[in-house]
């Protein structure tokens, strides 16, 4: 059976190496062996297996030079170890590298070929075998290229736990170690570089993306990390195809229609090169010009894509490269290949034959390298210029710096000198093992592994704990999923002006270790879009919103297709394409454009305003006027115009109405906190003190005139003291109804924002209103009283009262205030401050015009009337007025009795009192009489009644025979006065106490 199984893996290994012939292997003995994985082609021909034979290994078409170049990093980079006096001295390493023809099925099966190798030595057979040519285990391998052929390479040594070293795989998958157990890396994986594409677009403002992806593990997960980053910036992405170099032309034309159709002029591509070379052709076929290339780093620099008869399409690439390495000696190494020197590299041949369009002597015309050539070279991927399907015969002494070909480009060594690293982490991994102090170990109990008998799995547990320095003085150390953190390139395509070639200029990089924000940067004066222009393309579904604008959603479109929305008052945008407009702070409002916040108008009843100063001449008139006032009767105090008045009130009234005019000047200039405090009460207050004064006035004469007999009771109880008093308690009500506001919701200056938007109102927040109501409603409440009393008082004697001009004026302060009450509750802002003021205004001029303007006429220009003579015939007139009443209606009721039982009409009471009373209409006296009675000293008054007219006569002599007068008149009317009323008698006792 041990016989039987040991046939059956040698048959395995022999139809292996049967498959892989010398000419397509890179092989050499070492104490240790690495893997290699490198596509030397770029695909396989297509070939109908139809079974009917023998299936046979797929052919590998179309020269990659670049992957012959990373292979040869790979032989350096072990010949330098191999070399070293200090990495594994005494030990040499070996390698095993084959050609994944960028394929998973080729690199599948150069993989089975390790993994065979593996479980052969496990197997333990050389005491049943002879193996002369046996060769040691491989106990890592390096590769493979593609994100998708790594993969599935992965799956099966991670079986065996072979650890894997790749070089270019970049797909996010294969951090998984659940599922990729074996699997490291050199270079980033692709989530930094999706990250990495969408802080560009976001960087150029673009915002409207077209995304191709290979459909591979490459392709798919790069371009979904890419939507995922794309999301959280708000960029969207119009159209999203899936691409492979196996695609037929079917689907190759409707990706092209697609991309020919959008609007999108930025397109994302996570792809390989090989992938992508089908699209782009067709794309060049129908010169689909204007759109920008974002590459990631698997084809911005591929041969394949870069090529002067393609750069009208793709001109504006801008792509990713991974960070340039040095590697000293390599250019050197790169130009001594040679088929007949490099012994060990099955694969220098076939370059040797397509670099110079030749073929080697000792090899057929219709080889499968030259078939491979021709094939390529109908793509234009070829490097002969031949035409024909047969080379000319090479020499052996061609130069290889004679030619252009990529192997020859190591200006910028990215995935070559990723391959040297790789190379040197299993170096150094194996050194670790070599220099390990039992004890120290990494296995169990701190053991060991021997160096000479090492296996795959114990290099994988040393490759996970790796620490070491490069030859760059880097750290290079693999994290818990296998990676390694690097920084990547940007570059962008430029067409050379010495030979037409594409060239890959730097034109900035991206920081993975920086801040968020800080790691990305350009230099746009180094780009070139389309190979000439300087300006940045637009690739946006909507234009941009101007600043003082913002987006606007458009139902049933993606949220980067939009309308720009004017910002709404108060509220503006000071960038372009603002999502939201920003609401202004409380105290500003937006400009016309809504691109900025200027500080809102301030608007108060100021001084410097025409209204302000109109209210204000106005208040300084009602001043000025009042005080001439005060002045004239201050001038003719001694007069009787002046003394009949009641000069203390009057002055008191005059002083009232100063406090009036002044307080108005509270409600104009900028509200502050005291003015507001002080204006309402200061109104009332003096209103109320100007009320009372008239209401004391008025009523003490009306009482006076009214009583029976007045004697020294009157005479103290109407005294100035008790005057005073009574205008001292209604003015204290007031007063304390302003100290109970002030104290409980005082009034504070207020900066109203709701009245109008751009406008604030810096008013009086009055903080009760009830409070208000009661003063202005006992201001009322006096001035009503007031009315009672001057209307009942109308009669009396112009000398001691103004009834009608103070009934008057009291209808002008109801007016005035009843209209205050709708004006003040329906006007806002500064308005209030001016209703108020004009309500102040108006009661105190119609207060100060009604009680005093007349009299200062009199006093000025009339001062005939002025004198002692026109005030006591005027009371004397009264009197006797009312003594007739008396008379007459004693008269009626005592006809009225005559008549009732049959008797005559009695005749009155004879006196100085001429009465005729009959029931016809009384006729006045002549005109001429009463100028003539008026031209007298004294005075004769006619008296008419419904029912009949009295006539009385005064008269009174010169200033120095007042005493006589006097003595005489009261003698001679207390003898008139007998047959009157006690009405008479009472007015009569009153002519002294005036």
């Amino acid at each position: 059976m041990t016989s039987y199984s040991c046939c059956l893996i040698l048959l395995l290994f022999t139809w292996n190496t049967a498959a892989y012939g010398p000419n397509q292997r890179a092989q050499k003995k070492g104490d240790i062996i690495l893997g290699g994985l490198f596509p030397i082609h770029f695909g396989v021909a297509a070939k109908d297996q139809d079974l009917k034979s023998r299936p046979e290994s797929v052919e590998c078409i179309r020269y990659n030079f670049r992957g012959f170049r990373w292979l040869q990093a790979m032989i350096f980079a072990i010949e330098e170890i191999n070399s070293s006096p200090t990495l594994l001295p005494n030990m040499t390493l070996g390698y095993r590298i084959f050609d994944t023809c960028n394929t998973v099925s080729k690199a599948l099966e150069a993989t089975l070929s390790f993994v065979a190798q593996n479980k052969i030595d496990s197997l333990n057979l050389d005491e049943f075998c002879n193996c002369s040519e046996h060769i040691p285990s491989t106990i890592a391998v390096v590769g493979a290229t593609g994100s998708g052929i790594s993969t599935a390479v992965a799956n099966l040594l991670g079986l065996f736990y072979i650890p894997q070293v790749s070089y270019a795989s970049s797909s996010r998958l294969l951090s998984n170690k659940n599922q990729f157990k074996s699997f490291l890396r050199t270079i980033p994986n692709d989530e930094h570089q999706a990250t990495a594409m969408a802080d560009i677009i976001e960087y150029f403002r673009w915002n409207w993306v077209g995304t191709i992806a290979a459909d591979d593990d490459y392709g798919r997960p790069g371009i979904e990390k890419f939507r995922e980053e794309a999301e959280e910036r708000d960029i969207c992405i119009d159209f999203s195809e899936l691409i492979s170099q196996y695609s037929d032309e079917e689907e190759i034309q409707q990706v092209v229609e697609v991309i020919q159709n959008s609007t999108a002029r930025v397109i994302v591509v996570f792809s390989s090169g090989p992938d992508l070379e089908p699209l782009i052709k067709e794309i060049v076929r129908r010169n689909i010009t204007g759109k920008i290339w974002l590459a990631s780093e698997a084809w911005a620099s591929s041969s394949l894509i870069a090529m002067p008869e393609f750069f009208r399409v793709i001109g504006s690439t801008i792509g990713f490269a991974l960070k340039a390495g040095q590697i000293p000696g390599f250019r050197e190494f790169l130009q001594k290949v040679h088929p007949k020197k490099s012994t060990n590299n099955g694969f220098a041949k076939e370059f040797w034959e397509e670099t110079f369009n030749c073929y080697l002597p000792d090899g057929s015309k219709n080889s499968p390298a030259s078939t491979s050539f021709h094939k390529g070279h109908e793509e234009g991927l070829g490097a002969g210029n031949g035409t024909s399907a047969f080379r000319p015969p090479c020499t052996g002494d061609e130069n290889i710096t004679s030619v252009e070909t990529p192997y020859m480009d190591y200006t910028h060594l990215r995935i070559s000198y990723n391959v040297y690293l790789a190379v040197y982490s299993i170096a150094h991994a194996l050194q670790d093992i070599y220099t390990c102090t039992p004890g120290k170990g990494l296995f169990t109990n701190g053991s060991c592994a021997d160096i000479k008998k090492v296996e795959a799995w114990q290099v994988l547990k040393h490759l996970r704990h790796l620490n070491f320095t490069n030859n760059m003085g880097e750290q290079v150390d693999f994290d818990e999923f296998g990676d390694l953190v690097g920084n990547y390139s940007i570059i962008n395509w430029h067409l050379s002006p010495e030979d037409g070639s594409v060239v890959f200029e730097e034109v900035g990089h991206y920081n993975v270790y920086a801040k968020k924000g800080e790691r990305l940067f350009i230099n746009e004066n180094k780009i070139l879009w389309g190979g000439f222009s300087k300006e940045v393309p637009f690739s946006n579904c909507s234009r941009d919103c101007l600043p003082g604008t913002r987006k606007g959603i458009i139902e049933g479109e993606p949220t980067c297709c939009f309308e720009c929305v004017d910002c709404p008052d108060g509220e503006y945008s000071d960038e372009t394409d603002a999502s939201a407009c920003d609401k202004c702070p409380e105290d500003y409002w937006s400009n016309e454009n809504h691109t900025s916040c200027i500080p809102k108008q301030i608007e108060f009843l100021a001084w410097t305003e025409p209204f302000g100063i109109a209210l204000t001449l106005f208040a300084v008139l009602g001043i000025f006027l009042t005080s001439f006032v005060l002045g004239v009767f201050t001038k003719f105090r001694n007069t009787p115009i002046v003394k009949a008045t009641n000069r203390e009130l009057s002055y008191l009234l005059l002083f009232s109405l100063l406090c009036c005019f002044s307080s108005s000047l509270f409600f104009i200039g900028e509200p502050q906190n005291w003015t507001c405090r002080l204006r309402q009460p200061a109104f009332g207050i003096s209103f109320v003190l100007c009320i009372s004064c008239i209401l004391v006035k008025t009523n003490r004469v009306l009482l006076v005139f009214e009583a029976k007999i007045p004697t020294s009771l009157h005479r103290k109880w109407w005294g100035l003291n008790l005057q005073f008093l009574l205008v001292f308690l209604c003015t204290f009500v007031q007063i304390v109804i302003c100290v109970i506001w002030l104290y409980t919701a005082p009034p504070s200056s207020y900066r109203n924002h709701e009245l109008e938007d751009e406008i604030i109102f810096i008013t009086c927040h009055e903080g009760s209103l009830m409070a208000l109501g009661f003063l202005i409603g006992y201001t009322c409440l006096l001035a009503a009283i007031c009315f009672f009393f001057a209307f009942k008082s109308r009669k009396l004697p112009e000398n001691f009262n103004e009834a009608k001009f103070i009934t008057f004026s009291m209808l002008i302060f109801f007016i005035v205030w009843i209209s205050f009450i709708p004006a003040y509750a329906s006007t806002y802002g500064k308005f209030v401050s001016a209703v108020e003021v004009i309500a102040i205004l108006a009661a105190s001029f119609g207060l100060l015009a009604c009680i005093f303007f007349n009299k200062v006429y009199i006093i000025l220009f009339k001062p005939s009337r002025n004198t002692i003579e026109e005030v006591r015939c005027s009371t004397a007139a009264h009197a006797f007025k009312v003594a007739a009443r008396a008379t007459l209606r004693r008269s009626n009721v005592s006809r009225k009795r005559s008549n009732s039982l049959g008797g005559s009409t009695g005749s009155t009471p004879s006196s100085s009192i001429s009465s005729k009373s009959n029931h016809e209409d009384p006729f006045p006296l002549p005109a001429s009489a009463e100028r003539q009675r008026q031209q007298q000293r004294g005075c004769k008054q006619k008296v008419s009644f419904g029912s009949g007219t009295v006539t009385l006569s005064l008269s009174f002599e010169e200033p120095q025979k007042n005493a006589m007068a006097n003595r005489n008149a009261k003698r001679r009317n207390s003898l008139e006065a007998q047959n009157s009323d006690d009405s008479l008698m009472r007015h009569r006792a009153l002519l002294p106490l005036q």
